[in-house]
């Protein structure tokens, strides 16, 4: 039987080349193909257990603080302290502190937005004429936010210099008294400026004096005014030396009656900044993510710092130690225009009289403009107010609270917050006078606003009040670094922000992202720029008889003890640590172990002073991405493992069919000479089986440098694979055409494969005969289909593969790295995948023209030209291509359909381009076959015959 089967496969050496050459083909394509899934799924595994270690792993909030929203997508929201104040006891923080598993619990306590005053310096040195004995420079300030989209003029700001002396008022006795001593030694009533501000005075010539009324501001029925609505004139001296003598003002604290002598001519204009005050406990912080190592000035917080006691004004204020952050996260600039004036008096107009005097001028002169940001600022602040260590700082009434934020879900997922009323009466305390605010409060809101009353320093509990102090300043990017993949909602540290999702929004940003404006009750929040104790907050709040008092904190993150990166194990780990917290706490618990940030859209309304309406891109946090990744990945790694093992299948299978369907002359013989059926069908899968072994071998030798070409990790124990492989698929896929051939009856296999005519027909043209030519031989016909129908199904099925993959790990910024990791891999199996099709297309319709060899040598004598011959190979393989492209596609969703349960669009419309790229491959392959018929003479093809 051997001898036969060798002098057989020697005597048919090219088709049993051309069988070897699909074998190998199938099995080293099947090697490098499973070696590269397998690869990619360890690196996968490996990439997820590395990308997924993070802060926290359990986020703990108080009952019923978890939105729809987050419950139905599964997502954190990026500002989820937002309206948290409280909830939580210390009591449970203990419980959560002493349950098995817990490494560390972080506690965070919010306590609402102090609003502090900061400056923006202009420099007017160029703008003042040295030579004038007075004048005035006008400040015409324009404030702007929200990267210049929301901007508003202010009220403008005067700076009257004048050669004559000035004199200041000095503290007595901590304070002022009804005769207020100067600077010149005299004393001049309190109350000379109607608008009560101590005001300084100009001493003239003749020696009498006159008030410069330096604070105007304009009168308001709600006792709230925006910063903007507020004129200052500020009184300077300019010295004959053309140095100016500014008055003893400190922006911060007046505290010296001395007159600066300064080479420059400064103005200060006020800033409203909200500063966000909010708790933690330090040593579990520092555990957390190393906030003690992340101060660069000053010294770390402590569990000690409390209240420290200091005086103002010969009143007792308790200070509030706390640890800014050195950045002040909120986006803002104030611009301005200078212009000289030469008005004709200034001293000794009351403020209605002086403001209309001033705005009357006319013919100004411009003398420059000026830039100030909020950043270049509050850094410099900060470390002033820490170098005076106890020194209070900023007043803690009142604590603005600003709420949750309300979303509603748009047709298309994006989301569009709701707008709510805005409050700014939440701004002042009752019974104190007209209190100025941001301008952006004025803006279209979005959060409910509330007032946490704390002692008052200008109402009845003055004796106390409440201040804070920086201690030190701390970098949040020096914190401990966790991958910015799976980055858990840090709002104690990382600003809200938010970039443009379409080309309007990202031009109208300046392709920069979006920041927290500096209002409260806008949409992004700013994170906390101050951080206290938590028992720094049990004191804030001790005279509060409220929720918030009995429980302080809002959150508790929680690390689990021996996780690092994601494993089902430490997954099931962390599930069972949650689960204990839940039951004895009775809180929301979110597991946001292998989370990652999921981006969403959002559509944000116009806003009040300018803004248009933006769509952005915002960063929430997807819950449990990690689990969904890996377990997408081992199903993925199966199916395309089971679909290259089925495609090199069915293609050998075709090809070994090709090889007995050539055979069937030989075979018919071999039966009437009294071969038994199972020797037939020895003989043809011991040709199999030999062809398979001596591809096995050649994979073998081919499969590593392959996979070094694509970029595939084939070691040499995967490629030993390759022999018993392409053995058992080359017997397999022969299996089934040796039986049939065995089975199959002597005369029959005589009979050439043509169907019976019934009723002769004319045939018009090439296209006519090609039809005719399928019809005639149905087998052969659907031998070509089939054989492309296997790459169609098979490119379709692995599409909708990749499709249904992406779908369920896209989203977030982990499952869109994963996604782009495993694209290689699967350009490589569609690569074979289409490669193995069309050879096996080429194959079939190869084999067809050569048992036509003689009917087209037929055509060509009668006259038809080597054109129409090949048009009509053409046609036959559109034909072919046309109906395996069909049922190949059609299978191919089904069998997408079976797999994921859903065909999307993408799955749709991939079949629909594989079917057509299907056609197209059947009639390039036809013409490869058409171009070797030429070589073959006609007289020999016709003596054949």
């Amino acid at each position: 039987m051997f001898g036969f089967i060798w002098r057989h496969l020697r005597a048919r050496l090219r088709r049993s080349l051309a069988l070897l050459a699909g074998v190998l083909v199938a099995t080293t394509g099947f090697v490098v193909l499973t070696n590269a899934t397998t690869s990619a799924h360890l690196r996968l595994t490996e990439q997820v257990q590395y990308e997924t270690r993070a802060a926290y792993d359990i986020l703990v909030r108080p009952n019923g603080t978890q939105t729809t929203l987050e419950t139905q997508r599964r997502v954190v929201r990026p500002n989820y302290l937002s309206g948290l104040y409280g909830g939580i006891s210390l009591a449970q923080y203990e419980q959560i502190r002493q349950t098995p598993g817990v490494d560390v619990a972080a506690p965070v306590a919010m306590l609402g937005y102090t609003i502090h005053p900061m400056f923006a310096y202009f420099d007017l040195t160029d703008a003042v004429d040295p030579t004038a004995d007075r004048q005035v420079i006008r400040v015409d300030p324009t404030f702007l936010g929200e990267r210049g989209l929301s901007k508003t003029a202010a009220k403008p700001r005067y700076v009257y210099l004048t050669r004559n002396r000035l004199a200041y008022p000095m503290v007595e006795d901590g304070g002022f008294g009804a005769d207020t001593l100067y600077t010149d030694g005299e004393r001049y009533p309190l109350n000379a400026c109607t608008n009560g501000y101590i005001s300084p005075r100009e001493i003239f010539p003749d020696g009498h004096t006159e008030p410069v009324c330096n604070t105007l501001a304009e009168a308001t029925t709600t006792r709230t005014a925006p910063e903007t609505d507020v004129s200052e004139v500020h009184a300077v001296r300019l010295l004959p030396d053309g140095r100016f003598e500014n008055p003893p003002y400190n922006p911060t604290l007046p505290d010296s009656a001395e007159p600066a002598v300064d080479e420059r001519l400064v103005l200060p204009v006020r800033w409203l900044v909200p500063f966000l005050l909010a708790a933690v406990e330090p040593e579990a912080e520092d555990k957390l993510v190393g906030l003690a190592d992340a101060v660069v000035d000053g010294r770390p917080l402590t569990a000690q710092d409390v209240t420290v006691e200091d005086t103002l004004l010969g009143n007792t204020v308790q200070n509030l130690p706390v640890l800014a952050a050195s950045r002040p996260y909120v986006d803002g600039t104030v611009s301005a225009t200078y212009t000289r004036l030469r008005p004709d008096r200034v001293a000794g107009l009351q403020q209605t009289e002086l403001l209309s005097t001033l705005g009357a001028l006319q013919g100004g002169e411009p003398t420059g403009s000026g830039s100030v940001e909020l950043v270049e600022r509050y850094q410099e602040d900060i470390r002033t107010a820490i170098e005076r260590e106890t020194t209070l700082w900023g007043w803690l009434s009142p604590l603005v609270q600003a709420g949750p934020v309300d979303h509603d879900q748009l047709p298309d997922g994006s989301l569009r917050p709701r707008p709510t009323e805005g409050d700014p009466t939440v701004y002042r305390n009752d019974g104190s006078s007209t209190v100025l605010v941001p301008w952006l409060t004025g803006d279209l809101a979005f959060r409910s606003m509330r007032r946490l009353a704390v002692p008052d320093p200008n109402g009845p509990s003055l004796l106390e009040p409440m201040a804070w102090a920086p201690v030190g300043m701390f970098d949040p990017e020096r914190l401990t670094d966790f991958s910015t993949l799976s980055e858990v909602p840090l709002e104690t540290y990382a600003v809200p922000s938010a970039v443009g999702a379409d080309q309007d929004s990202r031009d109208a940003l300046g392709d920069r992202p979006m920041l927290p404006s500096g209002n409260p009750g806008g949409y992004l929040s700013s994170p906390p720029l101050l951080l206290t104790s938590l028992a720094g907050a049990s004191k804030l709040l001790e005279s509060r008889k409220d929720q918030q008092a009995a429980a302080p904190i809002s959150a508790i993150r929680v690390r689990v003890a021996g996780v690092d990166g994601y494993t089902e194990g430490a997954e099931q780990q962390v599930r069972q640590v949650a689960a204990q917290l839940a039951e004895r706490t009775g809180l929301d618990v979110d597991v946001t172990f292998g989370s990652s940030p999921a981006p969403q859209t959002v559509e944000l309304p116009a806003g009040s002073f300018g803004r248009p309406e933006l769509r952005l891109t915002e960063g929430w946090s997807s819950i449990g991405v990690a689990s969904v990744i890996v377990q997408a990945v081992d199903r993925k790694s199966v199916v395309l493992f089971l679909l290259v093992l089925v495609v090199c299948t069915l293609f050998l299978a075709n090809a070994v069919s090709a090889a007995v369907r050539d055979r069937r002359g030989e075979l018919a013989v071999l039966a009437c000479l009294g071969w038994p059926a199972r020797r037939i069908a020895a003989a043809i899968l011991g040709e199999v089986a030999l062809i398979g072994l001596a591809a096995g071998l050649l994979a073998l030798l081919l499969a590593a440098p392959l996979g070094a070409v694509l970029d595939v990790d084939v070691g040499w124990r995967r490629a030993l694979l390759a022999v018993p492989v392409a053995l058992l698929v080359a017997v397999v896929a022969g299996a089934g055409p040796a039986l049939r051939a065995a089975r199959a009856h002597p005369a029959a296999a005589l009979r050439p494969a043509v169907t019976p005519v019934r009723r002769a027909r004319r045939v018009r043209g090439v296209l006519g005969l090609a039809v005719a030519n399928l019809v005639r031989v149905p087998g052969r016909a659907l031998l070509g289909a089939t054989a492309l129908g296997i790459g169609v199904a098979a490119l379709t099925v692995l599409a909708a593969i990749n499709h249904a993959f992406r779908d369920t790990v896209l989203g977030s910024l982990l499952g869109d790295t994963v996604s782009a990791t495993v694209r290689t891999t699967d350009l490589v199996a569609a690569i074979a995948t289409v490669l193995l099709g069309a050879a096996a297309v080429a194959d079939v319709l190869y084999l067809n023209i050569r048992d036509r060899s003689a009917e087209l040598a037929a055509l060509r004598a009668t006259g038809w030209t080597e054109a129409a011959l090949t048009r009509l190979a053409a046609y036959e393989g559109i034909g072919i291509g046309l109906l395996g492209a069909a049922v190949g596609g059609a299978l191919g969703l089904a069998g997408a359909a079976v797999l994921i349960g859903d065909l999307t669009g993408g799955v749709l419309l991939t079949g629909a381009g594989t079917a057509a790229a299907g056609a197209l491959v059947a009639c390039l392959a036809a013409l490869v076959p058409a171009a070797l018929l030429r070589r073959i003479p006609t007289g020999q093809l016709l003596a054949e015959e």
